[in-house]
């Protein structure tokens, strides 16, 4: 029996990207707790494997090519690593893997990033900028009609169901609150319907519910007032 995954983990847009794929795979996993709101990020033993002090990271201890544990974080390179490990949901012909990747570094460049700028500006920042609330919801606006179009005669954001669209639909579950109407968006509303609907995306969004809450002022001092650690 291969030896389950260690993903090191909190209920958040980047950490549900790692559980849907690993549901969508059947492939055994060991969820490990970290609670980003009290630091636990920043412990020596997380920072040997996530040296970003971000999760998720997972520690794969039967990698592939053989050898000792690997440890990989950031999302994107942990679900490309993933998908090839298991063969599924990135295609090996050129083509149709750099159809997806590209898809993929878009989320990581792009959706994402402002996405988390629009989140937070909108409803965390103590100082309501209305510049900065307008730049970021604007640019969101803008990302969610580039996936729009691209979903417009694409049943998936590459084509056939993939690691693009894993790795894109836990930064669309917030619309709301990055001040987005689905229904301007009428491709990228099926599409994200379609993806909610899975059961594969349904457990992995499932996984860690009991840990989310409303963020706490203590928490926001530790996630919003980082600076370089020595």
């Amino acid at each position: 029996m291969a030896r389950p995954i260690d993903v090191y983990y909190w209920p958040t847009p980047n950490g549900w990207k790692v559980t849907i794929l690993l549901e969508e795979l059947g492939a055994p996993y060991n969820v490990i707790p970290v609670n980003i709101g009290k630091g636990e990020q920043f412990t020596p033993e997380f920072l040997q494997i996530s040296p970003n002090n971000r999760m998720p990271a997972i520690v794969d201890h039967e990698p592939v090519g053989g050898g000792g544990p690997l440890a990989v974080f950031e999302s994107g390179a942990i679900l490309e690593y993933l998908a090839e490990k298991y063969g599924k949901f990135l295609p090996k012909d050129v083509r149709g893997k750099y159809e997806v990747l590209q898809w993929v570094y878009w989320q990581m460049g792009g959706l994402g990033p402002m996405s988390g700028q629009a989140n937070h500006f909108r409803n965390y920042a103590a100082d309501k900028i209305s510049y900065a609330i307008n730049r970021y919801t604007d640019e969101v606006n803008r990302l969610y009609g580039v996936m729009n179009l691209q979903l417009a005669d694409h049943e998936y954001l590459a084509g056939a169901y993939s690691i693009a669209d894993m790795i894109s639909w836990p930064w669309v579950v917030a619309y709301e609150r990055m001040g987005q109407d689905l229904n301007e968006f009428p491709h990228l509303k099926r599409w994200f319907e379609t993806m909610k609907a899975r059961p594969g995306v349904e457990r992995g969004f499932a996984v860690g519910s009991e840990y989310r809450q409303e963020m706490s002022e203590e928490a926001k001092k530790v996630l919003f007032g980082q600076r370089a650690r020595h």
